[in-house]
């Protein structure tokens, strides 16, 4: 009888405990790159210290940074409590650093309809050197490194080479089948289901999950992270470039706007902080750089169009050049490309040349605007001198002919408040 209440007791313990379990779950649909880190790192930590059973990292990425993902991997292989990471929703990939990021973690999942593979290395963050030797040791490095990882998860570290070395991309069912993943399932709860009560190494030791009815927190990324994981985005860090110059030149044109001062300033400062982020090639931003100079020196140098166009073409290679990094998503579209380059020429062509004629012009108002004006003598001069009226205003003036009443005057230069005329013909 005893023994029957004690292990009514122990189930019941079982349940209670269940019930008060806890676990993360955190969504990230985007690049790999140093703000995806961030919240990784923070999620693993936050997981921890809240005594969470696991965080699941619901992931979705075409890929990204090769610096961004060997932070991610190296804290999910010394992460505290398990890391589970979850190729989902139907549709969602897994690809290039993706491919590390899922397989460093203790359980990779899959939904139906998703894929992992493509995880040939094609930056070259370090050196910007594209050559058949760099290549080759990159590649060599790349799947050393993941077929290290593969075997302490003990996953395929076959497919994992092939991956790397041929970019091999195999969807759900197949990766199942290859032992690339631990377990395809269709939504979140099936996963917890098929979590509970398997047992994992972490750093501390041996963890046994409990996730038959847990309570869940969602880990929601910061507002601070989530603007910085917006202008990380190569198109936005290439427009926050262009304001940040066209309002810095506009402010110094016009010299106490403070607005477009103001405005150029913050844009610079946060694209810098995405070129710092990015796989910035120094070469295209000098060519971005040399075609608004180039723009200016039209304005200022009569070139025929010549220096626009040597400034359209520079500024086109620069954009393309600008990011080292041949995938797609770390490219800037060609529309904004286009774009840009269109309302670059126009802002210098136009705008600004039309402040600096503007400049240049006579000026029509004040003392200076009288000289070349007419009028005619209100009065006949006196040993050159007599009064004279220009724009209804009446002046002491000076002339070195005879001038009568009603003779028509031309101002030529001015004195102080008196001016020097001369005389026309009617």
């Amino acid at each position: 009888m005893k023994i029957f209440y004690f292990s009514v007791l122990v189930f019941l313990s079982s349940l209670f405990s269940q019930e008060n379990s806890i676990v993360h779950i955190f969504t990230y649909d985007g690049v790999i790159n140093p703000v995806a880190a961030d919240i990784i790192h923070s999620a693993i930590i936050q997981t921890y210290e809240e005594k969470g059973e696991c965080l699941i990292i619901q992931l979705d990425t075409p890929g990204g940074l090769m610096k961004s993902m060997q932070v991610i991997v190296k804290d999910i292989l010394s992460s505290p409590v398990p890391v589970v990471v979850y190729i989902s929703p139907s549709g969602s990939r897994a690809g290039s650093a993706g491919v590390y990021i899922t397989y460093a973690a203790h359980v990779a999942a899959m939904a139906p309809g998703t894929n992992i593979g493509a995880a040939h290395p094609v930056s070259f963050e370090a050196r910007g050197d594209s050559s058949d030797v760099m290549m080759e040791k990159v590649t060599n490095d790349a799947v050393a490194s993941i077929r290290s990882v593969a075997e302490k998860r003990g996953r395929n570290a076959e497919w994992a080479e092939k991956s790397v070395r041929e970019s091999a991309s195999v969807p759900a069912s197949e990766a199942l089948e290859l032992n690339v993943i631990d377990v395809m399932v269709a939504d979140i709860d099936s996963l917890l289901e098929w979590l509970d009560g398997r047992e994992y190494e972490v750093l501390e030791g041996k963890k046994i999950l409990h996730t038959a009815n847990p309570k869940r927190i969602i880990i929601e990324m910061s507002w601070r992270l989530k603007l910085l994981n917006v202008i990380s985005d190569p198109n936005i860090a290439y427009i926050l470039l262009l304001i940040g110059i066209y309002g810095i030149f506009f402010e110094l044109y016009n010299p106490g706007a403070i607005f477009p001062g103001v405005v150029g300033g913050i844009s610079l400062i946060l694209a810098f902080y995405a070129l710092h982020t990015l796989p910035v090639n120094y070469a295209g931003l000098l060519l971005i750089l040399f075609a608004i100079i180039l723009f200016i020196a039209e304005i200022k140098i009569p070139s025929y169009g010549m220096l626009t166009v040597g400034g359209v073409v520079s500024l086109i290679l620069g954009s393309i050049m600008l990011f080292k990094d041949s995938l797609p998503f770390l490219q800037i579209s060609w529309k904004v490309i286009a774009f840009a380059t269109v309302i670059t020429t126009l802002f210098f062509v136009v705008a600004i040349g039309l402040g600096l004629r503007a400049q240049r012009r006579k000026p029509t108002t004040g003392r200076e605007g009288l000289v070349g004006e007419l009028g005619y003598a209100i009065e006949n001069f006196v040993k050159g001198k007599g009064q004279v009226s220009v724009h209804g205003d009446i002046w002491e003036a000076f002339s070195s002919e005879k001038l009568k009443k009603d003779d028509q005057i031309k101002v030529i230069s001015i004195d102080n408040l008196k001016i020097i005329v001369k005389k026309i013909d009617s």
